[in-house]
């Protein structure tokens, strides 16, 4: 199959037969082809991996790295095949089990962690923001690696994103999902 056209709608069933080699995500149907990732952003989403996978080791939860798929079902769907949404997101903790199959996450995460780069920082902040909070994903980390900001949203009682906190070197974010669990960033930016 062809590689997809921006201006053309797809489904989960078309993602599937794109080449391997091609990292794509799909948005309401529309398709967005994805970069490497930079050395810089392969290091942060290694320390913040790590950082979730000690913890959770023995744990109910699981973390996951990109490239892996979260579908997100908009409910009148006949099959899976149907889906018009799949992103892979950076870093994903999904508690719920029954989420989890082959092809990786349906339905929404506990947590998702965007590293952005240039050609994808507004999609982050803008669409993804808002596909993750309709979908009820409890907390949504967007990490910006040029000035070593995390801005961390929290779904509130209303379903909606509230204000971010703000983190950068030097602080230390308490995951709002664990009781006892805080990743330090300056483990995070030290490269």
């Amino acid at each position: 199959m062809p590689l997809p056209k921006r201006e053309d709608i797809y489904t989960y069933e078309d993602y599937l037969n794109w080449p391997n080699n091609q990292r794509i995500e799909l948005i309401n149907g529309q398709v967005y082809l994805m970069t490497p990732p930079s050395t810089i952003h392969q290091r942060i989403s290694r320390e913040i991996f790590t950082s979730f996978a000690v913890y959770l080791r023995g744990k109910q939860c699981e973390v996951f790295s990109a490239p892996f798929g979260v579908r997100f079902p908009s409910g009148n769907e006949k099959s899976d095949k149907e889906i018009k949404t799949v992103v892979e997101p950076d870093i994903v903790v999904v508690c719920d089990k029954s989420k989890l199959d082959d092809e990786g996450c349906k339905g929404a995460p506990d947590l998702i962690v965007e590293i952005t780069s240039p050609s994808t920082a507004s999609r982050d902040k803008i669409e993804k923001f808002n596909l993750y909070e309709k979908h009820g994903v409890k907390e949504y980390w967007i990490v910006e690696p040029d000035s070593k900001v995390v801005s961390v949203f929290i779904l509130q009682e209303n379903s909606r994103y509230g204000r971010p906190n703000v983190y950068t070197v030097g602080n230390k974010i308490k995951v709002s999902i664990f009781e006892d669990l805080e990743i330090d960033l300056k483990d995070v930016f030290a490269y």
